[in-house]
């Protein structure tokens, strides 16, 4: 299976990118290892795809969205025939009522 990023999710990362950096101030160098942890947790539902779990806040859109957690963050997803696209990185410390969309 090959992984596609939305653009709405490489939007997200980049939100997460700048609010580890401005609004935490945590060290470019830690911001960067956590970037490569997310998007390599992401990279490897290639190999699994399945190895998510449902994400229930997103179960009225009724696509089977997916997660996968990486430290604070869960990366959703849906499976599609051959290719899975990564479509949100979403910071677990917010209100999960603010996923829904």
């Amino acid at each position: 299976m090959k992984v596609i990023y939305t653009d709405q999710s490489l939007v997200s990362l980049r939100e997460v990118i700048d609010f580890l950096l401005k609004d935490l101030g945590i060290p470019i160098e830690k911001v960067s290892e956590i970037k490569t942890q997310l998007l390599d947790k992401a990279d490897s539902l290639a190999l699994n795809p399945y190895k998510g779990q449902k994400e229930e806040y997103l179960e009225h859109l009724g696509y089977e969205h997916r997660r996968l957690i990486e430290g604070h963050f869960k990366i959703i997803y849906i499976i599609e025939k051959d290719t899975i696209f990564i479509t949100d990185f979403f910071d677990a410390r917010q209100d999960p009522e603010q996923m829904k969309g």
